[in-house]
């Protein structure tokens, strides 16, 4: 259990940055985009909110199609920070409840059958529930910039708010 501690330690605490910066997510905007090939505000907040619900599908299985990988369709007044949290709950609770064993068990991503990659399910639960998240984190705050919507402190201070 000691690997899935660390892990649920820290989705904690990034959980905890990430509600902040989906609660500044203006709904008045969720059409806007800072450039004609990236997402739109909306679909970016909403993919962070399902990265793990998404990870969750990814890590009851031993094998995954990436094509199956997609977040859920955005309903129509998304509530990111309620689905978020829940999201989050359900994958800390799958996690929290594997054993060392089960988190260095192989796993093995493929498309269209052919394998992509294989690895061990904490290796998964790093780069596509953790770090991947984090990412799109960075990327959502500076939407948020141009938007000239305040950040929050999330590692130390912003320009807008102090820790």
């Amino acid at each position: 259990m000691a690997l899935a501690k660390a892990l649920l330690a820290e989705m904690e605490q990034e959980g905890k940055s990430t509600v902040r910066m989906l609660e500044r997510v203006p709904s008045d905007q969720l059409g806007w985009t800072p450039h004609a090939k990236s997402m739109t505000l909306g679909r970016l907040a909403w993919h962070i909110t399902s990265i793990p619900a998404i990870a969750l599908r990814v890590l009851s299985a031993s094998t995954f199609e990436v094509s199956n990988a997609g977040p859920a369709q955005m309903p129509e007044n998304p509530s990111f920070v309620d689905t978020y949290q829940r999201n989050l709950e359900a994958a800390m609770a799958m996690i929290g409840a594997m054993d060392d064993d089960a988190l260095k068990s192989p796993f093995t991503l493929a498309r269209n059958g052919q394998v992509l990659n294989e690895t061990r399910k904490i290796v998964i639960i790093r780069s596509i529930l953790m770090n991947h998240s984090y990412h799109h984190r960075g990327q959502l705050s500076v939407y948020l910039r141009m938007l000239d919507v305040p950040l929050p402190a999330i590692y130390g201070t912003s320009a807008d708010e102090v820790m």
